[in-house]
């Protein structure tokens, strides 16, 4: 009686704007009702929005996993065709390569595809409502592929696919850090684009710049914190992309330091640079940060890149970190591949890769040489 008494007088205060939403609990302890926040919400102005969270599931890791996602889509892209490429990449033996290497591989199959528009309606940030479609589409899968241990393996697709990748992973990550390969810094917005293709202003999105439908679609800006990106393989930078780094905690390395210091070299900097030791990651790669005299399938190809091996040996560095969570394979363009031959070079690349990564976390720890017992001065053992 006293219980339903207390209920009765008991309303909800208003929310304020930002606030978070409380209920009335009762606790059998104290024979009371208390507070408690209604988990997952957040008050805008008034109104409840759905808002990610960080979930507590303990994930046992699985080296010898691979869970496989297509993410069909060039939906941000300059071109069309790149939608192809998971299909082609499947069709030139990827699975069967991967479980030749050792892996398990467990394929959570293609997203719907997501296509190139115009879309001249919105030239500053355009096929923005598809881009969002195919994101949340790829977030499901991700999430599921994440909490299964597995190493996340996304064929793409557009550079965009990126942000489904690391919203599945911070479903249950809540620090992760981003080591961006591309030729392209991709710090465009909507504001400084030439474009509109979301496909230049992917890690400004990331970061919390750009369109409100991006920008948010975790829940909580930023996606990843500034300094916790790291540019790989830098090329081409517009001006207000070179402006914005001379004032960025981001790191970058220029292709053509890679080049100088080689690429395994090179990348156990960019590693330190992501603090990999310390966080988990996931790693991006954009196909044209190859020069086109060596891979030429690609949107927007061009010379000074960086050498197929020099890609294969950074490559390498990264993929045998324990603390790589996933990795995404963009622009590949199969209607510029009219042979296939760069899809067999792709699919030789990501095997060679990910078999030297299975090889480091699966060889068995060194033994520790057996201690020699101390010596007296008088030749007895101590």
């Amino acid at each position: 009686m006293c219980a339903l008494r207390c209920l009765r007088s008991w309303r909800r205060s208003r929310p304020r704007r930002g606030a978070e939403v409380f209920s009335p609990v009762w606790d059998a302890r104290s024979g009371r009702f208390t507070r408690a926040i209604c988990g997952g919400f957040r008050v805008v102005g008034g109104d409840t929005k759905h808002k990610e969270q960080t979930l507590a599931v303990k994930i046992v890791r699985q080296p010898k996993k691979i869970a496989l996602i297509g993410a069909p889509s060039s939906a941000a892209a300059f071109l069309a065709g790149s939608e192809k490429a998971p299909a082609a990449l499947r069709a030139a033996g990827l699975v069967e390569r991967l479980q030749t290497a050792g892996y398990e591989v467990i394929d959570h199959g293609d997203c719907a595809p997501r296509l190139f528009a115009d879309d001249d309606e919105h030239r500053r940030a355009r096929n923005l409502q598809e881009i969002v479609a195919g994101l949340n589409d790829l977030k499901v899968r991700a999430e599921i592929a994440v909490k299964s241990g597995a190493l996340v393996l996304v064929l793409g697709g557009d550079c965009a696919q990126v942000i489904g990748l690391l919203t599945g992973v911070r479903r249950y990550y809540k620090h992760v850090n981003l080591l961006w390969f591309d030729r392209d810094a991709d710090l465009n917005t909507p504001a400084s684009t030439p474009s509109g293709r979301i496909d230049g202003m992917v890690v400004a999105h990331v970061i919390g710049k750009g369109a409100p439908e991006l920008v948010r679609f975790w829940g909580e800006s930023p996606l990843v914190r500034e300094p916790d990106v790291t540019l790989f393989g830098l090329e081409r930078l517009d001006p207000p992309e070179e402006e914005f780094l001379s004032k960025s905690p981001m790191r970058h390395i220029h292709a053509a330091d890679i080049q100088s210091k080689g690429g395994s070299a090179a990348a156990k900097d960019a590693l330190a640079y992501v603090h990999a030791d310390a966080h988990e990651f996931v790693l991006h790669l954009d196909t044209d940060v190859i020069d086109e005299s060596d891979f030429p399938a690609v949107n927007v190809p061009a010379s000074g890149g960086l050498r197929l091996e020099d890609v294969r040996a950074a490559l390498s560095e990264m993929a045998k970190h324990k603390n790589l969570l996933g990795l995404d394979v963009a622009q590949y363009n199969p209607d510029k591949d009219p042979d296939g031959s760069g899809a067999k070079k792709l699919v030789d690349l990501l095997v060679g890769v990910l078999s030297a990564r299975l090889e480091a976390l699966t060889a068995p720890a060194p033994e520790r040489p057996a201690e020699t017992p101390e010596v007296s001065s008088s030749g007895t053992s101590a």
